[in-house]
């Protein structure tokens, strides 16, 4: 019988991605309209403000995540292609290679070379992708998932702010905005980190601290800024 064992690992390419993206829109999207609100602005000058920066940043959390997945594909790819090209042109000398990794490794050198062979007849390029390169099909870069996981999720973070200033009172606006945010950034950091596998008190006491550092820097900066009475 099978047995599937399911690793934390397994969730590294989207996991980071999302919690990137829903960390992202929370503080960006909490911080533009407490700095907008701090200004003077009204309700409805907030509201746009908010929207735009939904917006704007969705498109470019999906946009820088694309490029730098993207990126870090096309150089995982070159090193296959390179050692396709080096199976093609010295089999002996790769089989030498892996036979030595097998070695360091902790195996006697007879039995580095039986490893080495049998894992050449099933899947050379297979074997020196996993065994040379470290790469490992847990961990394949994804562009469009990336992509498509930020922006997802820096919506969806963005989304909570603006409706907490969509519902408050102009009088409380800063206050409930500030609070549910700095709440739900606790509570994503905290299950981020219980995903991975880490403390989820340490997780989210990181997250919201960072949280709370921005929305008070951007609050300063449109208080000192304001212009409207």
């Amino acid at each position: 019988m099978l047995h599937r064992e399911r690793h934390r690992t397994e969730h590294i390419g989207w996991l980071r991605a999302a919690v990137m993206g829903a960390n992202d829109g929370i503080v960006s999207t909490a911080s533009l309209v407490l700095g907008v609100a701090a200004s003077g602005a009204g309700s409805q000058a907030i509201l746009v403000a908010g929207v735009a920066g939904l917006v704007a940043g969705a498109m470019s959390m999906a946009a820088g995540e694309y490029v730098s997945v993207s990126s870090q594909s096309d150089t995982e790819s070159a090193d296959l292609e390179r050692e396709r090209r080096e199976l093609a042109a010295d089999p002996a000398s790769e089989l030498d290679e892996l036979t030595g990794i097998w070695t360091r490794r902790g195996l006697d050198p007879t039995l580095a070379r039986q490893v080495a062979v049998q894992l050449t007849v099933h899947d050379a390029l297979g074997a020196h992708a996993r065994d040379e390169l470290g790469r490992s099909e847990l961990q394949v870069a994804r562009p469009v998932q990336a992509a498509l996981a930020s922006a997802a999720t820096f919506a969806g973070g963005a989304a909570l702010p603006l409706a907490a200033a969509w519902g408050s009172p102009a009088s409380m606006l800063s206050a409930v905005v500030a609070g549910s945010s700095l709440a739900c950034l606790a509570a994503l950091g905290g299950l981020a980190a219980w995903v991975g596998g880490a403390g989820a008190i340490r997780g989210a006491a990181r997250v919201t601290f960072w949280g709370a550092l921005a929305m008070a820097a951007t609050a300063a900066v449109g208080g000192l800024f304001g212009v409207v009475a």
